[in-house]
């Protein structure tokens, strides 16, 4: 199938038109107008400093349905013991540049671009770009960020400095998230990190049903807030 490089309005083909490996179109811009509707439709934008923006649908798609989290042994120990003060949307910029600077197995340089940091900081100033964070003894240690519509919320990426910190910032922010009546986590594509809590791989058209429902729900859109120690659910 072709890739199709995009008008200078935001518009975008159907995903069902992508590459086998998910990639879409090439080109475009970053502009909220054009990420919004990206995300609306199921695509993400991800390249790299030396490309042109590259947008991807890719199929299956890994989800997590809020209600299903699974939480590691392990990991509930850590929450029971309130280590972590998890919070949302203090430290939106720090947490996105954390992302972008941090080193990972098998990847050379970020695709998280001064562009893209930008990009989502203007979304975040508009309401619909969010980040989790967990804080230990007064420092960031981890968190992650993505972009909310509807109730829907599509994960982008996370970081931690400190052992079980981005974990305690996802389980959280899902079960914060959960507790408003968010149905569907976008999780991009398959990590065996993210299926331990809970994530599948569903088809390109389950997903993008699931998406369609979820979008008539309202964003929560706006400054979020969860200030509280990690800990069990209420309840």
């Amino acid at each position: 199938m072709p890739v199709y490089r995009l008008p200078r309005e935001p518009v975008f083909p159907e995903p069902e038109e992508a590459e086998p490996d998910g990639l879409l179109a090439v080109g475009g811009d970053l502009s909220p107008e054009r990420l919004l509707e990206a995300y609306a439709a199921g695509i993400f934008p991800w390249y790299s400093e030396d490309s042109p923006i590259l947008w991807w649908s890719p199929d299956p798609r890994l989800v997590l349905d809020p209600a299903a989290l699974h939480v590691p042994r392990s990991l509930a120990r850590t929450l029971r013991r309130g280590r972590f003060e998890v919070r949302a949307d203090t430290a939106f910029g720090e947490v996105i540049r954390r992302c972008a600077g941090k080193a990972r197995p098998g990847q050379d340089g970020t695709w998280i671009t001064g562009a893209m940091v930008a990009a989502y900081e203007r979304l975040h100033q508009l309401g619909f770009a969010h980040a989790f964070e967990a804080w230990e003894d007064g420092a960031l240690a981890g968190g992650l960020y993505g972009v909310s519509l509807g109730a829907a919320f599509f994960g982008e990426s996370m970081f931690a400095d400190r052992p079980d910190a981005s974990k305690a910032a996802f389980v959280e922010g899902v079960r914060w998230l959960a507790a408003r009546g968010v149905e569907l986590v976008d999780c991009q594509v398959r990590t065996e990190h993210l299926a331990r809590f809970g994530a599948v791989e569903v088809p390109r058209p389950a997903f993008l049903a699931r998406l369609a429902a979820a979008l008539r729900r309202p964003t929560l859109r706006g400054r979020w807030d969860l200030g509280h120690r990690a800990g069990p659910p209420a309840g």
